[in-house]
Protein backbone atom coordinates (compact mmCIF):
# COMPACT_ATOMS: atom_id res chain seq x y z
CA UNK A 1 0.00 0.00 0.00
CA UNK A 2 1.03 3.48 -1.05
CA UNK A 3 2.38 5.56 1.94
CA UNK A 4 1.95 9.59 2.01
CA UNK A 5 3.67 12.62 3.67
CA UNK A 6 1.10 15.95 3.82
CA UNK A 7 3.84 18.90 4.51
CA UNK A 8 2.64 21.84 5.87
CA UNK A 9 -1.12 21.82 5.63
CA UNK A 10 -3.41 23.23 8.55
CA UNK A 11 -4.97 20.24 10.31
CA UNK A 12 -8.93 21.16 11.50
CA UNK A 13 -8.82 18.68 14.41
CA UNK A 14 -10.86 18.63 17.75
CA UNK A 15 -11.47 22.13 17.79
CA UNK A 16 -7.75 23.83 16.96
CA UNK A 17 -6.35 24.47 13.55
CA UNK A 18 -2.66 24.39 13.48
CA UNK A 19 0.15 23.38 10.65
CA UNK A 20 1.59 20.01 10.69
CA UNK A 21 3.07 17.17 8.86
CA UNK A 22 1.18 14.36 8.57
CA UNK A 23 2.62 10.66 7.55
CA UNK A 24 0.13 8.27 6.93
CA UNK A 25 1.00 4.38 6.45
CA UNK A 26 -0.14 1.54 5.64
CA UNK A 27 -3.96 2.82 5.74
CA UNK A 28 -3.45 4.72 8.86
CA UNK A 29 -2.29 7.83 10.18
CA UNK A 30 0.65 7.44 11.28
CA UNK A 31 2.32 10.26 12.99
CA UNK A 32 1.15 14.23 13.43
CA UNK A 33 4.13 16.50 14.00
CA UNK A 34 5.58 20.06 13.05
CA UNK A 35 8.34 18.57 10.64
CA UNK A 36 8.21 14.82 9.84
CA UNK A 37 11.29 12.75 8.17
CA UNK A 38 9.97 9.53 7.36
CA UNK A 39 12.06 6.61 6.93
CA UNK A 40 10.41 4.85 4.40
CA UNK A 41 9.40 5.32 0.71
CA UNK A 42 6.26 7.89 0.74
CA UNK A 43 4.76 10.16 -1.50
CA UNK A 44 4.71 13.64 -0.59
CA UNK A 45 1.89 16.11 -0.90
CA UNK A 46 2.61 19.86 -0.90
CA UNK A 47 -0.51 20.92 1.60
CA UNK A 48 1.01 24.77 2.05
CA UNK A 49 -2.24 27.19 1.95
CA UNK A 50 -4.41 24.28 2.25
CA UNK A 51 -6.57 22.66 4.93
CA UNK A 52 -7.00 18.74 6.16
CA UNK A 53 -10.17 17.80 7.03
CA UNK A 54 -11.30 14.48 9.08
CA UNK A 55 -13.47 12.58 6.30
CA UNK A 56 -17.29 13.75 6.65
CA UNK A 57 -19.69 10.84 7.62
CA UNK A 58 -22.77 11.01 6.59
CA UNK A 59 -25.21 9.59 8.84
CA UNK A 60 -28.37 9.55 6.42
CA UNK A 61 -27.92 8.66 2.99
CA UNK A 62 -30.41 6.65 -0.03
CA UNK A 63 -28.64 4.81 -2.66
CA UNK A 64 -31.36 3.23 -3.97
CA UNK A 65 -29.60 -0.27 -4.23
CA UNK A 66 -31.29 -3.12 -4.68
CA UNK A 67 -34.35 -2.43 -7.11
CA UNK A 68 -34.38 1.74 -7.12
CA UNK A 69 -31.00 1.16 -9.44
CA UNK A 70 -32.80 3.26 -12.02
CA UNK A 71 -31.87 6.64 -9.58
CA UNK A 72 -28.62 5.14 -8.23
CA UNK A 73 -26.31 2.72 -7.25
CA UNK A 74 -23.95 2.24 -3.92
CA UNK A 75 -21.22 2.99 -6.54
CA UNK A 76 -22.74 5.80 -8.50
CA UNK A 77 -23.22 7.55 -4.82
CA UNK A 78 -20.39 6.69 -3.17
CA UNK A 79 -18.03 7.93 -5.85
CA UNK A 80 -19.59 11.06 -5.89
CA UNK A 81 -19.80 11.26 -1.51
CA UNK A 82 -15.92 10.77 -2.61
CA UNK A 83 -15.78 13.81 -4.73
CA UNK A 84 -17.48 15.67 -2.01
CA UNK A 85 -14.82 14.97 1.13
CA UNK A 86 -17.65 12.67 2.61
CA UNK A 87 -15.42 9.18 3.44
CA UNK A 88 -18.29 7.01 4.91
CA UNK A 89 -22.04 6.86 4.80
CA UNK A 90 -24.78 4.96 6.60
CA UNK A 91 -27.61 4.22 4.09
CA UNK A 92 -31.28 3.52 4.80
CA UNK A 93 -33.10 0.79 4.10
CA UNK A 94 -36.48 1.84 1.72
CA UNK A 95 -35.17 -0.17 -1.04
CA UNK A 96 -36.78 -2.57 -2.83
CA UNK A 97 -37.47 -4.85 -1.10
CA UNK A 98 -37.25 -2.91 2.15
CA UNK A 99 -34.15 -4.40 4.28
CA UNK A 100 -37.17 -6.38 6.65
CA UNK A 101 -34.57 -9.48 7.22
CA UNK A 102 -31.22 -10.04 8.29
CA UNK A 103 -30.29 -12.05 5.05
CA UNK A 104 -31.91 -8.69 3.04
CA UNK A 105 -29.70 -6.67 5.31
CA UNK A 106 -26.68 -8.69 4.91
CA UNK A 107 -27.24 -8.48 0.70
CA UNK A 108 -26.62 -4.86 1.26
CA UNK A 109 -23.30 -5.11 2.98
CA UNK A 110 -22.08 -7.77 0.54
CA UNK A 111 -22.66 -5.22 -2.62
CA UNK A 112 -21.15 -2.50 -0.36
CA UNK A 113 -18.24 -4.63 0.05
CA UNK A 114 -17.89 -5.35 -3.58
CA UNK A 115 -18.51 -1.51 -5.16
CA UNK A 116 -18.65 1.04 -2.79
CA UNK A 117 -15.59 3.31 -2.80
CA UNK A 118 -16.57 5.10 0.66
CA UNK A 119 -16.75 3.12 3.92
CA UNK A 120 -20.33 2.12 4.95
CA UNK A 121 -22.92 0.82 6.79
CA UNK A 122 -26.61 -0.33 6.61
CA UNK A 123 -29.70 0.34 8.78
CA UNK A 124 -32.08 -2.20 9.60
CA UNK A 125 -35.77 -1.67 8.31
CA UNK A 126 -38.60 -1.91 10.06
CA UNK A 127 -42.20 -2.56 9.79
CA UNK A 128 -45.49 -3.51 11.54
CA UNK A 129 -44.91 -6.82 11.76
CA UNK A 130 -40.81 -7.37 12.33
CA UNK A 131 -39.86 -6.72 15.23
CA UNK A 132 -38.93 -9.59 16.45
CA UNK A 133 -36.79 -9.82 13.31
CA UNK A 134 -35.25 -6.60 13.26
CA UNK A 135 -34.27 -6.88 17.09
CA UNK A 136 -31.94 -9.48 16.11
CA UNK A 137 -29.69 -6.99 15.26
CA UNK A 138 -28.76 -6.65 19.23
CA UNK A 139 -26.45 -9.66 18.39
CA UNK A 140 -24.52 -7.42 16.14
CA UNK A 141 -24.12 -4.57 17.74
CA UNK A 142 -20.66 -4.24 16.56
CA UNK A 143 -21.14 -4.13 13.03
CA UNK A 144 -24.84 -2.61 12.61
CA UNK A 145 -25.17 1.45 13.01
CA UNK A 146 -28.55 1.27 14.01
CA UNK A 147 -32.81 0.43 13.36
CA UNK A 148 -34.58 2.73 11.10
CA UNK A 149 -38.05 3.55 12.35
CA UNK A 150 -40.37 5.77 10.11
CA UNK A 151 -42.59 7.35 12.44
CA UNK A 152 -44.00 9.46 9.80
CA UNK A 153 -45.23 9.04 5.79
CA UNK A 154 -43.20 6.43 3.81
CA UNK A 155 -43.39 3.97 1.32
CA UNK A 156 -42.52 0.34 0.80
CA UNK A 157 -43.86 -0.70 3.78
CA UNK A 158 -41.79 1.44 5.84
CA UNK A 159 -44.57 3.03 8.28
CA UNK A 160 -44.50 2.15 11.69
CA UNK A 161 -47.57 2.99 13.25
CA UNK A 162 -48.82 0.46 15.68
CA UNK A 163 -47.82 1.28 19.18
CA UNK A 164 -47.49 -2.17 20.26
CA UNK A 165 -44.55 -2.71 17.77
CA UNK A 166 -43.00 0.96 18.54
CA UNK A 167 -43.02 0.19 22.24
CA UNK A 168 -41.84 -3.46 21.62
CA UNK A 169 -38.87 -2.13 19.59
CA UNK A 170 -38.03 0.63 21.82
CA UNK A 171 -38.16 -1.31 24.95
CA UNK A 172 -35.49 -4.22 23.52
CA UNK A 173 -33.45 -2.28 20.92
CA UNK A 174 -29.93 -2.50 22.43
CA UNK A 175 -28.61 -0.23 19.24
CA UNK A 176 -29.33 3.18 18.50
CA UNK A 177 -32.85 3.95 17.01
CA UNK A 178 -33.13 6.56 14.12
CA UNK A 179 -36.13 7.98 13.61
CA UNK A 180 -38.56 9.85 10.61
CA UNK A 181 -40.60 12.12 12.83
CA UNK A 182 -43.57 12.78 10.98
CA UNK A 183 -47.54 12.60 12.44
CA UNK A 184 -49.34 10.80 9.47
CA UNK A 185 -52.58 11.95 10.68
CA UNK A 186 -51.55 15.35 10.33
CA UNK A 187 -50.46 15.53 7.43
CA UNK A 188 -53.26 13.62 5.77
CA UNK A 189 -55.58 16.13 7.38
CA UNK A 190 -53.47 19.27 6.26
CA UNK A 191 -53.29 17.71 2.49
CA UNK A 192 -57.20 17.21 2.35
CA UNK A 193 -57.93 20.33 3.92
CA UNK A 194 -55.24 22.28 1.66
CA UNK A 195 -56.30 20.11 -1.58
CA UNK A 196 -60.24 21.46 -0.79
CA UNK A 197 -58.98 25.19 -0.64
CA UNK A 198 -57.28 25.16 -3.50
CA UNK A 199 -58.02 22.63 -5.69
CA UNK A 200 -54.55 22.12 -7.02
CA UNK A 201 -51.75 21.96 -5.26
CA UNK A 202 -48.30 23.49 -6.19
CA UNK A 203 -44.62 22.87 -4.29
CA UNK A 204 -44.83 25.65 -1.78
CA UNK A 205 -47.96 23.49 -0.47
CA UNK A 206 -45.18 21.23 0.57
CA UNK A 207 -44.17 23.23 3.80
CA UNK A 208 -48.17 23.54 4.48
CA UNK A 209 -49.01 19.89 4.07
CA UNK A 210 -45.92 18.59 6.16
CA UNK A 211 -46.21 21.54 8.71
CA UNK A 212 -44.55 21.98 12.32
CA UNK A 213 -47.21 20.53 14.06
CA UNK A 214 -46.62 17.21 12.10
CA UNK A 215 -43.17 16.90 13.19
CA UNK A 216 -43.24 18.12 16.27
CA UNK A 217 -45.70 15.62 17.86
CA UNK A 218 -44.02 12.63 16.06
CA UNK A 219 -40.81 13.78 17.86
CA UNK A 220 -42.67 14.55 21.03
CA UNK A 221 -43.67 10.98 20.71
CA UNK A 222 -40.67 9.56 19.60
CA UNK A 223 -39.03 10.83 23.17
CA UNK A 224 -41.35 10.26 25.71
CA UNK A 225 -41.09 6.38 23.84
CA UNK A 226 -37.09 6.65 24.39
CA UNK A 227 -37.26 8.35 27.89
CA UNK A 228 -39.82 5.57 28.82
CA UNK A 229 -37.37 2.62 27.93
CA UNK A 230 -34.24 4.61 28.13
CA UNK A 231 -33.77 3.87 24.53
CA UNK A 232 -30.64 5.58 22.49
CA UNK A 233 -32.49 7.50 19.95
CA UNK A 234 -31.35 9.94 17.40
CA UNK A 235 -33.99 11.77 15.08
CA UNK A 236 -33.35 12.57 11.89
CA UNK A 237 -33.17 15.88 9.80
CA UNK A 238 -34.68 18.27 12.06
CA UNK A 239 -36.84 20.83 10.42
CA UNK A 240 -38.66 23.32 12.80
CA UNK A 241 -38.34 25.41 15.04
CA UNK A 242 -40.77 23.93 17.37
CA UNK A 243 -38.89 20.87 17.86
CA UNK A 244 -35.82 22.00 19.07
CA UNK A 245 -37.71 22.32 22.35
CA UNK A 246 -37.19 19.05 23.02
CA UNK A 247 -33.63 18.73 22.46
CA UNK A 248 -30.61 19.99 25.46
CA UNK A 249 -26.97 21.53 25.14
CA UNK A 250 -26.54 20.78 28.90
CA UNK A 251 -25.09 17.21 28.46
CA UNK A 252 -22.00 15.94 26.93
CA UNK A 253 -22.67 14.50 23.44
CA UNK A 254 -20.87 11.17 24.06
CA UNK A 255 -23.58 11.39 27.57
CA UNK A 256 -26.70 12.33 25.51
CA UNK A 257 -29.30 9.53 25.20
CA UNK A 258 -31.07 11.47 22.71
CA UNK A 259 -29.36 13.21 19.88
CA UNK A 260 -30.55 15.11 16.41
CA UNK A 261 -29.42 15.79 13.45
CA UNK A 262 -30.02 18.69 10.85
CA UNK A 263 -29.97 19.01 7.06
CA UNK A 264 -27.43 20.61 4.63
CA UNK A 265 -31.17 21.93 2.81
CA UNK A 266 -32.72 22.53 5.91
CA UNK A 267 -29.66 25.13 6.67
CA UNK A 268 -29.30 26.28 3.08
CA UNK A 269 -33.25 26.32 1.56
CA UNK A 270 -36.29 28.31 2.84
CA UNK A 271 -40.01 28.21 1.52
CA UNK A 272 -39.04 30.94 -0.38
CA UNK A 273 -37.22 28.93 -2.79
CA UNK A 274 -39.88 26.84 -4.25
CA UNK A 275 -40.58 29.95 -6.35
CA UNK A 276 -37.58 29.19 -8.49
CA UNK A 277 -37.19 25.55 -7.60
CA UNK A 278 -40.29 24.39 -7.39
CA UNK A 279 -40.30 20.40 -6.99
CA UNK A 280 -36.73 20.32 -7.47
CA UNK A 281 -36.33 20.92 -3.34
CA UNK A 282 -39.96 18.57 -2.65
CA UNK A 283 -38.51 16.69 -0.09
CA UNK A 284 -39.50 15.14 3.05
CA UNK A 285 -39.22 16.50 6.03
CA UNK A 286 -40.50 19.75 4.06
CA UNK A 287 -38.18 22.98 3.69
CA UNK A 288 -40.05 25.79 5.50
CA UNK A 289 -40.06 28.94 6.32
CA UNK A 290 -37.69 31.09 6.83
CA UNK A 291 -37.54 31.61 10.47
CA UNK A 292 -37.41 28.06 10.68
CA UNK A 293 -33.94 27.82 8.87
CA UNK A 294 -32.33 30.69 11.14
CA UNK A 295 -33.58 28.96 14.60
CA UNK A 296 -31.72 26.08 12.92
CA UNK A 297 -28.59 27.56 13.10
CA UNK A 298 -28.71 28.91 16.48
CA UNK A 299 -29.08 25.66 17.74
CA UNK A 300 -26.88 23.77 15.24
CA UNK A 301 -24.27 26.08 17.02
CA UNK A 302 -25.46 26.57 19.94
CA UNK A 303 -25.46 22.49 20.04
CA UNK A 304 -28.75 21.57 20.62
CA UNK A 305 -28.61 19.90 16.80
CA UNK A 306 -25.76 17.59 17.25
CA UNK A 307 -24.57 16.29 13.47
CA UNK A 308 -25.29 17.71 9.93
CA UNK A 309 -26.12 15.17 7.35
CA UNK A 310 -27.48 15.63 3.55
CA UNK A 311 -30.69 12.73 4.23
CA UNK A 312 -29.20 12.58 -0.10
CA UNK A 313 -32.11 10.85 -1.74
CA UNK A 314 -31.83 11.00 -5.47
CA UNK A 315 -34.93 10.85 -8.21
CA UNK A 316 -34.45 10.85 -11.53
CA UNK A 317 -35.06 14.37 -13.50
CA UNK A 318 -38.65 12.48 -14.85
CA UNK A 319 -39.97 11.24 -11.64
CA UNK A 320 -39.27 15.07 -9.79
CA UNK A 321 -41.55 16.15 -13.03
CA UNK A 322 -38.23 18.18 -15.29
CA UNK A 323 -35.91 16.90 -18.17
CA UNK A 324 -33.24 18.87 -20.07
CA UNK A 325 -34.03 20.64 -23.63
CA UNK A 326 -31.57 20.00 -26.27
CA UNK A 327 -29.04 22.63 -25.60
CA UNK A 328 -28.78 21.03 -21.58
CA UNK A 329 -31.04 23.49 -20.22
CA UNK A 330 -33.59 22.09 -17.19
CA UNK A 331 -37.23 22.74 -17.97
CA UNK A 332 -40.32 21.56 -16.20
CA UNK A 333 -42.50 19.22 -18.10
CA UNK A 334 -45.88 19.98 -19.39
CA UNK A 335 -47.20 17.33 -17.63
CA UNK A 336 -45.68 18.23 -13.94
CA UNK A 337 -47.62 18.14 -10.77
CA UNK A 338 -46.82 18.41 -7.38
CA UNK A 339 -48.68 15.51 -6.37
CA UNK A 340 -46.90 13.35 -8.86
CA UNK A 341 -43.16 14.29 -7.84
CA UNK A 342 -41.20 12.31 -6.02
CA UNK A 343 -39.75 13.61 -2.58
CA UNK A 344 -35.91 13.71 -2.16
CA UNK A 345 -32.72 15.74 -3.13
CA UNK A 346 -29.50 14.74 -4.43
CA UNK A 347 -27.05 16.45 -2.36
CA UNK A 348 -24.05 13.92 -0.86
CA UNK A 349 -21.77 15.58 -3.39
CA UNK A 350 -21.96 18.86 -2.09
CA UNK A 351 -22.87 18.88 1.30
CA UNK A 352 -19.13 19.75 3.04
CA UNK A 353 -18.84 22.90 -0.17
CA UNK A 354 -22.13 23.58 1.15
CA UNK A 355 -21.00 23.81 4.44
CA UNK A 356 -17.73 25.87 3.90
CA UNK A 357 -19.52 28.51 1.86
CA UNK A 358 -20.92 29.45 5.52
CA UNK A 359 -17.42 29.52 6.67
CA UNK A 360 -16.73 31.89 4.40
CA UNK A 361 -19.33 34.46 4.99
CA UNK A 362 -18.37 34.36 8.44
CA UNK A 363 -21.62 31.94 10.23
CA UNK A 364 -19.60 29.21 10.99
CA UNK A 365 -16.12 28.33 11.62
CA UNK A 366 -13.92 25.59 9.91
CA UNK A 367 -13.52 24.05 13.50
CA UNK A 368 -17.35 23.42 13.89
CA UNK A 369 -18.10 22.36 10.40
CA UNK A 370 -15.60 19.60 11.01
CA UNK A 371 -17.26 18.69 14.95
CA UNK A 372 -20.36 18.62 13.20
CA UNK A 373 -19.82 16.69 10.13
CA UNK A 374 -17.13 14.19 11.54
CA UNK A 375 -16.68 13.88 15.25
CA UNK A 376 -19.96 14.54 16.99
CA UNK A 377 -20.95 11.41 13.90
CA UNK A 378 -18.32 9.36 15.26
CA UNK A 379 -18.99 10.13 18.78
CA UNK A 380 -22.66 9.90 18.26
CA UNK A 381 -22.46 6.40 16.62
CA UNK A 382 -19.86 5.36 18.16
CA UNK A 383 -17.67 4.57 15.51
CA UNK A 384 -14.55 2.85 15.76
CA UNK A 385 -10.87 4.76 14.99
CA UNK A 386 -12.60 7.65 12.67
CA UNK A 387 -14.32 10.38 12.27
CA UNK A 388 -10.59 12.37 13.65
CA UNK A 389 -7.41 13.58 12.77
CA UNK A 390 -5.54 11.19 15.58
CA UNK A 391 -2.74 8.66 15.40
CA UNK A 392 -3.11 5.43 14.88
CA UNK A 393 -6.89 5.63 13.35
CA UNK A 394 -7.67 5.03 9.91
CA UNK A 395 -6.60 7.73 7.27
CA UNK A 396 -10.25 8.94 6.01
CA UNK A 397 -8.78 12.29 5.15
CA UNK A 398 -9.82 15.64 2.86
CA UNK A 399 -7.66 17.94 1.61
CA UNK A 400 -9.68 21.25 0.84
CA UNK A 401 -8.61 24.30 -0.74
CA UNK A 402 -10.45 27.46 0.43
CA UNK A 403 -8.52 29.75 -2.15
CA UNK A 404 -10.86 28.46 -5.20
CA UNK A 405 -13.75 27.58 -6.40
CA UNK A 406 -16.37 25.10 -7.48
CA UNK A 407 -19.41 25.34 -9.44
CA UNK A 408 -21.89 22.56 -10.06
CA UNK A 409 -22.85 21.99 -13.55
CA UNK A 410 -24.57 19.12 -15.28
CA UNK A 411 -21.03 17.76 -16.51
CA UNK A 412 -19.52 17.63 -13.25
CA UNK A 413 -22.83 15.74 -11.33
CA UNK A 414 -21.47 12.25 -10.25
CA UNK A 415 -24.96 11.35 -9.29
CA UNK A 416 -26.60 8.73 -11.27
CA UNK A 417 -29.50 10.81 -11.10
CA UNK A 418 -27.76 13.72 -13.57
CA UNK A 419 -29.21 17.01 -11.80
CA UNK A 420 -28.79 18.77 -8.76
CA UNK A 421 -30.95 22.01 -7.01
CA UNK A 422 -27.13 23.59 -6.48
CA UNK A 423 -26.71 23.76 -10.50
CA UNK A 424 -25.12 27.09 -10.98
CA UNK A 425 -24.50 27.44 -7.82
CA UNK A 426 -20.69 28.66 -7.03
CA UNK A 427 -18.69 27.92 -3.62
CA UNK A 428 -15.67 29.34 -2.69
CA UNK A 429 -13.88 26.14 -1.95
CA UNK A 430 -12.92 23.26 -3.80
CA UNK A 431 -11.87 18.88 -2.45
CA UNK A 432 -8.45 18.72 -4.19
CA UNK A 433 -8.10 14.83 -2.43
CA UNK A 434 -9.74 12.48 -0.65
CA UNK A 435 -8.22 9.53 0.90
CA UNK A 436 -10.38 6.21 2.10
CA UNK A 437 -8.43 4.00 4.81
CA UNK A 438 -5.43 5.98 3.49
CA UNK A 439 -5.87 4.99 -0.13
CA UNK A 440 -5.65 8.02 -2.50
CA UNK A 441 -9.07 7.45 -4.47
CA UNK A 442 -9.54 11.06 -5.74
CA UNK A 443 -6.90 13.62 -6.07
CA UNK A 444 -6.85 16.42 -8.29
CA UNK A 445 -9.69 15.27 -10.64
CA UNK A 446 -7.75 11.74 -11.08
CA UNK A 447 -9.51 8.59 -9.45
CA UNK A 448 -8.03 5.83 -8.40
CA UNK A 449 -11.00 3.00 -7.81
CA UNK A 450 -8.38 0.13 -6.99
CA UNK A 451 -9.31 -0.74 -3.59
CA UNK A 452 -13.30 -0.56 -1.79
CA UNK A 453 -14.75 1.16 1.40
CA UNK A 454 -14.44 -0.62 4.66
CA UNK A 455 -17.65 -1.69 6.80
CA UNK A 456 -17.84 0.76 9.24
CA UNK A 457 -17.24 -1.21 12.91
CA UNK A 458 -19.09 0.33 16.23
CA UNK A 459 -17.53 0.61 19.94
CA UNK A 460 -20.88 -0.81 21.69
Amino acid sequence: MQNYLIKNITVVNEGISAVKDVLVKNGRIEKIADSIQPAFPVTEINGTGKHLLPGAIDDQVHFREPGLTHKATIYTESKAAVAGGVTSFMEMPNTVPPVFTQELLENKYQIGAQTSLANYSFFMGTSNDNAEEALKVNARKRDICGIKIFMGSSTGGLLVDNYLTLNRIFENSEVLIATHCEDEKIIKNNLERIKKEKGTLEPADHARIRDENGCYESSFSAIQLAKRYETRLHILHISTEKELILFTNILPLADKRITSEVCVHHLHFTSEDYATLGNRIKCNPAIKTPNNREALWKALLDDRLDVIATDHAPHTLEEKGYYRDANGILREATDSSYEKSHAGLPLVQHSVLMMLKYVQEGRITIEKVVEKMSHAVATCFQIEQRGFIREGYWADLVIVDMNTTTTVTPQNILFKCGWSPLEDTTFPAAITHTFINGHLVYGNGVWDESQQGQRLLFNR
